[in-house]
C-alpha cells in the first residue's frame, strides 16, 4: 500500500534580507501555517495589519516584491534497505519556488496553477533531522523580467501578470486588491509506495439509449529495481533506463455493483476499463431534477494485495453545447440530458485573495447563496484559479452546473517556452483533475482575449508576436478532445463561433454586454438580442456593515478618500452617478446614497435578466457579473465581501424565479411575458390592471396562462391598460394571485413620479431568534429595504425590494441574536423605500 506523510507541521517563514522590508519583519522567523500564504502568516503573527482594512493594501505591496523562505524540519522512519519510492508530493506552490532538502536542490518551479512530485529518497535521512526549505522569489520580478526578455504584450492593468502561471487577480482587478501572494497553497507532503502506484485515473462517464457508461482510463507508475548485469534475456521492452518496468499488476474499477478488472503486465503502464450501468439514476441540474451520484472506486493490485485505491462521485448524465445555425443566428444552448438549459447564471471570482481561507462551509455558504438564488449555471471566470475539489463537489450536490474558464484574462499572454509547455502541463492536468465532476459542463478557453485582440488596439502593439490564439485554438482544445471529449469546449468568452465573425456578435455564440454600464442607461440592455450573455453587470456598494468594518473609524461618504479606494472601477463613481441621476432624485447624504446606489444596481440587473429570460429560446443563458466578492469593495456583485446578500441579490431571486411575469416594451407597446422555467405547464389567470399611485384601478386586462414546461409565451397588452395619459402618477400591476409574483411597470421614472409622502404602520415581534417587522402600506411604498445589518452586523434578512400598494402588506423576518430596537428597525435608514426621497410637496 502507499503511504502518506504529511508535512504540514513545523513551518517557519523568514523574509529574504532587503532593505525595503520593515525591520519587525526582517529579523522575525514566523510561525508558517501550512497551507497558507506569507500574508496570512505575517498577519497571523501581529506583523501586518488586516490588508482588506483602511488602506493597508497599499502599505502592504512590499510583501509581493520580496522574497520568501519557508521552512521546516521533520524526522523520517522509512527503511533505507527497502525498496520503497518516496516522492515529495507539492499540490500547490505560489509561484516562483526553489525546494531544497538537506542542502540539496531538488526542483524550481514556476506555476501556481499545477502541482508537482519529485523522487527524494535518495536524499532522505533516517534517524536524524531533515530540512526541507522552499524559497519564494518575488512573483513581480519574475514577470518583469520574463516581459523585458519578450516583449511586451497588451494588458487591460499595470503589472505583467500575463507574465506569469499564477492567479491574475492577485495584481488587482477593478473590483479587487493588488496584494501578490506566495506561499504553500497547498497539501505537501511525502508519499511512499512499492511496485506500483495510481498515477492517474480519468473517467469519462456519457449516457445514451438509457444505457450509462463508464471508460476509465488509468495510468500507473511503477517502481523500478536494477537490472542484474548478466541479464540476457531480451527483454528490452520491459527495460526503463536500465531498470525493470516492474511485475504484472491488476486494475480494477467499479460502480454501481458493476466491477471490470485488467492485468497490465510489466513494461505497460496504461489501461481503459469500460463499466456499463443499465438504466442509471440521471444527474440533474436544479430544477430540472435529482442529484443522484454513484460511488467509483479504482483499486491497483499487486501479489494479491491492494497497493493504491483511488474514490471519487460521479453523475450520469450527458452535455453537449447546440450550435446549429438557426433564422436568428448561431444558437448557444447547453443542453443536459437532451433538455435545453436556459442558464439563469452568474460569474464566480476567487472568494479571497488568499484562497486557504476558503473553507468548504464557506463554499457551502456561497454556493448555496446561488441556489437560494434560484441559480443554475456558475461561470469560473479565468483571472482566478481552477476551482477546488470542494467548490466542484458542493456543485454537484446542488445542482449547479459550471463553466470553467482556463486561466487567460484580459490580456495577450507569451505563447514562447517556458509557458508554452507551462500551459500544456497545467491544462492536462487540471482537465483531468474534475473529469469526474457532473457539474462541469464547459471548457472556456479565455475572458474576452479574443475580444481584446479585436477591439482593444493590441494588434499595433504586438507586432506580430504572439498574444494567446496558439492556447486558444489549437493547444486547449487538442487536450480537451484528447483528455475529456465529453465534455465541449469554446475558444474564449465571448466567442462568436467563427473567425469570419466580430468574436461578441449578439446574434453568435457568446457575447458580454458591457457598453450599458461602461457608457449607457441600463434600459439598453433591451436593444440587445443575444443567444447567451456570458457577461453583464452594473455596479453597486458592500452593506453598510461591510463598509463600517472594514472603513474602520474612516468617514463614510460617497466621496471620501476611503470609499474612493474601494472603487477600483476606472471613473467607477461617475458611472454610478450617471445611472443614478437618469433615474432617481440625487441623494442628500450617504444614507441616501448607499440605499440608492443599491437599489439602481438591482434595478438595472432585473431589466436586463428580465429581458434577456422573455427572449427564450433565442436567448438561452443569462450570466450576471458576479455573484460574489472577494474583499470589501463597491463593485458588481449581489454578495459582497463579507459575505452579505446586497439587495441585488434578492433581485436576482426574483428575476431567475421558475416562473417569471414579467412586462416588456414590444412593437411599440407593452406585452406580458410568462417564462415556464419549471417542469409542468403553468397555468392560471393574470390579472392586468393600470392604477393610480393610490391605487385606484383605470383599466384592466385579463389573461390565461398556458405556458409549456421550459418555454415562456408572451401576450400583446390592450392600448386603455399599456398606455397612460398621466403618467406621472399611475403603474401598471400584473398579478397571477395566489402565492405568484407580481409584474410592475412605471410609466415614468422615479425623480418624475408623483409620489405621495410614505406613510405606513409597522409592528415588530420577538421571534426566537430575531424579529419579525410587519409594514402596512397606507401609500404606494416603492422597493421598500429593511437594512437590519446597520443595527446587528451578523443580522440577516429574508426579503428586500418590496414594492406595495395603499392597504397591503409585507412581512420581514429578521435572524438576530441581538435584541434589536424596534424604533430603530422601523426608522431611517434601517427602513426605507424610493418615495422617502422623491415624495412631492
Amino acid at each position: 500500500m502507499t503511504s502518506w506523510q504529511s508535512l504540514h507541521d513545523g513551518w517557519f517563514l523568514s523574509a529574504v534580507p532587503d532593505p525595503e522590508i520593515p525591520e519587525a519583519v526582517a529579523e522575525a522567523r514566523i510561525p508558517a501555517t501550512v497551507p497558507g500564504c506569507v500574508h496570512t502568516d505575517l498577519l497571523a503573527a501581529g506583523l501586518i495589519p488586516d490588508p482588506y482594512l483602511d488602506d493597508n493594501e497599499r502599505k502592504l505591496a512590499w510583501i509581493g516584491r520580496t522574497d520568501w523562505c519557508y521552512e521546516t524540519t521533520f524526522g523520517w522512519a522509512g527503511d533505507p534497505d527497502d525498496d520503497a519510492r518516496v516522492e515529495l508530493v507539492c499540490a500547490g506552490l505560489d509561484t516562483v519556488a526553489t525546494i531544497t532538502l538537506n542542502d540539496v536542490e531538488v526542483a524550481r518551479t514556476a506555476n501556481m496553477h499545477r502541482g508537482y512530485r519529485f523522487d527524494v529518497r535518495p536524499l532522505l535521512r533516517v534517524g536524524a533531522d531533515n530540512v526541507l526549505r522552499i524559497r519564494f522569489d518575488s512573483a513581480f520580478r519574475y514577470a518583469e523580467q520574463w516581459q523585458e526578455r519578450l516583449g511586451e504584450r497588451p494588458n487591460a492593468y499595470p503589472d505583467p501578470f500575463n507574465f506569469i502561471r499564477k492567479m491574475a487577480c492577485n495584481f488587482g482587478w477593478d473590483w479587487g486588491p493588488s496584494l501578490v501572494t506566495a506561499g504553500i497553497w497547498q497539501e505537501i507532503g511525502l508519499r511512499t509506495w512499492r511496485v506500483a502506484r495510481l498515477a492517474e485515473v480519468r473517467p469519462l462517464v456519457t449516457v445514451a439509449d438509457r444505457q450509462g457508461r463508464v471508460e476509465v482510463h488509468v495510468e500507473i507508475d511503477r517502481a523500478t529495481a536494477d537490472l542484474p548485469a548478466d541479464r540476457t534475456d531480451g527483454a528490452a521492452e520491459d527495460v526503463v533506463d536500465g531498470a525493470v518496468d516492474g511485475a504484472p499488476v491488476t486494475v480494477r474499477a467499479t460502480v454501481a455493483g458493476e466491477t471490470v478488472e485488467a492485468v497490465l503486465p510489466p513494461g505497460q503502464r496504461d489501461i481503459d476499463l469500460t463499466l456499463t450501468v443499465a438504466d442509471p439514476d440521471l444527474w440533474w441540474p436544479r430544477g430540472y431534477g435529482a442529484q443522484p451520484r454513484y460511488p467509483l472506486e479504482v483499486t491497483l493490485h499487486a501479489g494479491g494485495a491492494e497497493v493504491d485505491s483511488w474514490q471519487r462521485l460521479i453523475g450520469f448524465r450527458s452535455v453537449r453545447l447546440d450550435t446549429t445555425p438557426d433564422a436568428h443566428g448561431t444558437p448557444f444552448t447547453l443542453v443536459v440530458n437532451d433538455r435545453p438549459i436556459f442558464a439563469r447564471g452568474v460569474n464566480w471570482i476567487p472568494d479571497d485573495c488568499f484562497p486557504t481561507r476558503v473553507t468548504r462551509a464557506r463554499y457551502a455558504e456561497r454556493l448555496d447563496q446561488a441556489r437560494e438564488a434560484n441559480v443554475n449555471f456558475l461561470r469560473v471566470w479565468g483571472g482566478g484559479r481552477y476551482e477546488s475539489e470542494d467548490f466542484y463537489d458542493l456543485a454537484d450536490e446542488l445542482g449547479l452546473l459550471v463553466a470553467q474558464d482556463f486561466l487567460f484574462a484580459c490580456a495577450a499572454y507569451p505563447e514562447e517556452e517556458p509557458f508554452a509547455s507551462e500551459v500544456r502541463a497545467e491544462a492536462a492536468e487540471q482537465v483531468v483533475r474534475l473529469a469526474s465532476h457532473p457539474s462541469l459542463v464547459a471548457w472556456f478557453g479565455n475572458n474576452e482575449n479574443i475580444w481584446g485582440w479585436h477591439d482593444w488596439d493590441w494588434q499595433g502593439p504586438l507586432a506580430g508576436r504572439s498574444w494567446g490564439a496558439g492556447y486558444y485554438f489549437e493547444l486547449l482544445p487538442g487536450i480537451v478532445a484528447e483528455l475529456d471529449p465529453t465534455r465541449p469546449y469554446w475558444p474564449g468568452s465571448p466567442w462568436s463561433g467563427s473567425h469570419d465573425r466580430h468574436p461578441n456578435d449578439p446574434a453568435h455564440g457568446t457575447m458580454h454586454i458591457w457598453d450599458v454600464w461602461n457608457q449607457l442607461d441600463y434600459l439598453h440592455y433591451r436593444d440587445h438580442r443575444p443567444r447567451f450573455v456570458a457577461e453583464f453587470g452594473y455596479q453597486g456598494p458592500a452593506s453598510y456593515a461591510t463598509l463600517r468594518r472594514a472603513i474602520g473609524d474612516g468617514e463614510l461618504a460617497a466621496d471620501s478618500p476611503a470609499m474612493a479606494h474601494r472603487q477600483k472601477a476606472g471613473d467607477g463613481d461617475l458611472k454610478l452617478a450617471r445611472g443614478l441621476a437618469a433615474h432617481l432624485p440625487e441623494p442628500r447624504d450617504f444614507d441616501d446614497w448607499h440605499y440608492l446606489t443599491q437599489v439602481n444596481q438591482a434595478r438595472a440587473i432585473t431589466v436586463g435578466v428580465e429581458h434577456l429570460r422573455s427572449l427564450r429560446p433565442v436567448c438561452m443563458g443569462s450570466v450576471v457579473w458576479q455573484l460574489n466578492d472577494c474583499w470589501p469593495v463597491t463593485s458588481w456583485a449581489a454578495v459582497d465581501g463579507d459575505g452579505r446578500r446586497k439587495p441585488l441579490w434578492y433581485a436576482l431571486r426574483h428575476a431567475y424565479a421558475d416562473q417569471l411575469l414579467t412586462v416588456q416594451p414590444r412593437d411599440g407597446g407593452l406585452a406580458l411575458v410568462a417564462v415556464n422555467d419549471g417542469g409542468t405547464p403553468w397555468t392560471g389567470r393574470v390579472e392586468v390592471t393600470r392604477l393610480t399611485l393610490a391605487g385606484e384601478p383605470k383599466a384592466k386586462t385579463s389573461i390565461e396562462l398556458d405556458v409549456p414546461a421550459y418555454s415562456s409565451a408572451s401576450w400583446p397588452l390592450p392600448a386603455d391598460v399599456a398606455r397612460s395619459d398621466e403618467p406621472r402618477a399611475e403603474l401598471l400591476l400584473a398579478d397571477p394571485g395566489g402565492a405568484g409574483q407580481r409584474a410592475f411597470w412605471f410609466f415614468a421614472e422615479d425623480r418624475e413620479l408623483a409620489y405621495p409622502q410614505a406613510e405606513y404602520d409597522t409592528t415588530v415581534e420577538q421571534t426566537p431568534d430575531g424579529v419579525r417587522v410587519r409594514v402596512t402600506a397606507r401609500t404606494v411604498l416603492r422597493d421598500l429595504v429593511l437594512a437590519p445589518d446597520r443595527l446587528d452586523p451578523a443580522a440577516v434578512v429574508d426579503e428586500a425590494l418590496v414594492t406595495l400598494l395603499p392597504g397591503e402588506s409585507t412581512t420581514f423576518t429578521v435572524r438576530s441574536q441581538r435584541r434589536l430596537d424596534p424604533a430603530a428597525l422601523t426608522a431611517r435608514p434601517v427602513l426605507r423605500c424610493v418615495n422617502d426621497l422623491v415624495a412631492r410637496e
